[in-house]
């Protein structure tokens, strides 16, 4: 086993290194590293940070190791070393400082592997999503925006990270010497705990606070972390105070983040919260047809019909994922058995997605629902109070439990307290006639419903 390594066989290490962590991973973490050599099977390198030197050695140095390996130079470490910038002493003379951190070159993007699919051109717009999309557009502009920070928050699957890699890619694009950083709340976690342990917490402020834009997804994973939430805290006002753009996610609005302490809670509010809802039929059958379209490349000949399709909206609407996940499986399975994919054929084989696809709303889930959004206890819903600030919600409770489940009119009733199935038949049609004149007992219904079927 050899124990030098000349710079061919770096080179060969690194090619092979692009191929298993792709080139976005690549060219942020390894592109800015310089080879300096094998010495007693430890391979020496110069990182501009000592930052990146951590963050290198702790996520690929196992796989450098092995890669050396192939090559037949056997490697036990990594000696990662920030360069040393000359500062002057009082005899003019320059001595090497202590690592600094340097901002990134011109137009370098300091972040996360983004997807290269997940654009603008990529994203299908629809009244559940247009303001989040309308808000990303607008900060993927660049410059200065009235709202600071823009929060995207909903359920899974309805394009948050996708919007957020959006604006990355866009604002790279069209503005390359723009310094943004995208990553998610766990990685902003992870680098900042391995910055104490490695007592490197300047680097760490240093290239979190220099930045032009930063992006951080799932932001409810730093809840009840109190360290965390306190370096967040101060980078959210430090990139603010210099007039800098954060664009944040999480699965929930800010008011519902147990965990999070009340300053940044605050914070996150001060900006614009755009909620995206749960995507409509049309919607997920444009997403499918986009989906479809951008596939026929890799599956030529392929066709799926169009009453498959509008069979998949309607059959899968809790998860964009769960749906372009069956798209591929059709398609793969049309390519690989050469079926016709007819409405019999996609049944049959997404059975187990369209089984767990069919969430039944209980008429407890509606009761509870109704209670907290009125402000009611449980047992107001079964009890025999008529007063209109319990009856109405009663009624609504009626009213959904009727067109959301499959329980009959006797089956509610005994639900409410026991009451006639009569009773459930005159809230249904009170409520029908109220939605059409009341214009916030159809907004409280559709908000309702749409929280149920989340």
């Amino acid at each position: 086993m050899e124990t030098d390594c000349t710079s061919g066989c770096w080179g060969r290490v690194r090619t092979e290194l692009r191929s298993t962590i792709g080139a976005d991973a690549f060219k942020n973490w390894i592109d800015p590293v310089v080879f300096d050599g094998v010495e007693q099977q430890t391979a020496n390198f110069t990182v501009p940070t000592s930052f990146i030197g951590t963050w290198v050695e702790t996520t690929y140095g196992d796989i450098i190791k092995d890669l050396f390996q192939q090559q037949g130079v056997k490697i036990d470490a990594l000696r990662l070393v920030a360069a040393r910038q000359p500062v002057p002493t009082p005899n003019g003379a320059g001595k090497p400082a202590e690592p600094v951190a340097t901002k990134p070159a011109a137009g370098k993007m300091i972040s996360t592997a983004l997807d290269s699919r997940f654009t603008f051109d990529n994203f299908v717009v629809g009244p559940p999503n247009e303001l989040a999309h309308a808000a990303s557009r607008r900060v993927a502009e660049g410059g200065a925006v009235s709202f600071n920070p823009l929060f995207l928050y909903g359920g899974v699957g309805l394009g948050k990270t996708h919007l957020m890699h959006a604006i990355a890619h866009h604002l790279h694009q069209t503005k390359p010497e723009s310094q943004v950083l995208y990553l998610s709340a766990e990685q902003f976690m992870h680098r900042f705990v391995q910055a104490l342990r490695f007592k490197d917490t300047f680097s760490f402020k240093e290239q979190f606070r220099s930045v032009d834009m930063l992006l951080i997804d799932d932001v409810q994973f730093i809840a009840d972390k109190n360290s965390t939430q306190d370096e967040f805290f101060h980078t959210f006002n430090a990139l603010v105070d210099q007039g800098k753009q954060i664009v944040i996610s999480a699965d929930r609005s800010p008011g519902e983040i147990e965990g999070l302490e009340e300053r940044i809670r605050s914070r996150l509010q001060c900006g614009l919260v755009v909620d995206l809802h749960p995507t409509d039929y049309e919607l997920r059958l444009g997403i499918l047809h986009s989906k479809a379209e951008s596939q026929a490349e890799h599956y030529p000949g392929i066709k799926i019909d169009t009453k498959v399709m509008e069979f998949m909206a309607h059959r899968i609407s809790n998860n964009i994922r769960v749906l372009e996940g069956a798209l591929h499986r059709l398609l793969a399975h049309g390519s690989l058995i050469g079926r016709e994919i007819n409405l019999d054929v996609a049944q049959d084989v997404l059975s187990d997605i369209l089984r767990q696809s069919e969430r039944k709303v209980t008429i407890e889930e509606i009761q509870r629902k109704v209670a907290d959004h009125y402000n009611l206890r449980m047992n107001d819903m079964l009890s025999a109070r008529r007063a209109r600030a319990v009856a109405r919600p009663r009624q609504m409770a009626m009213y959904l439990s009727k067109r959301l489940t499959t329980k009959s009119l006797p089956d509610i009733g005994r639900k409410f307290g026991g009451r006639d199935h009569t009773t459930v038949m005159h809230a249904v049609k009170r409520i029908e006639e109220l939605k059409k004149t009341d214009g916030q007992i159809a907004e409280d219904l559709e908000l309702l419903r749409r929280m149920l079927e989340a």
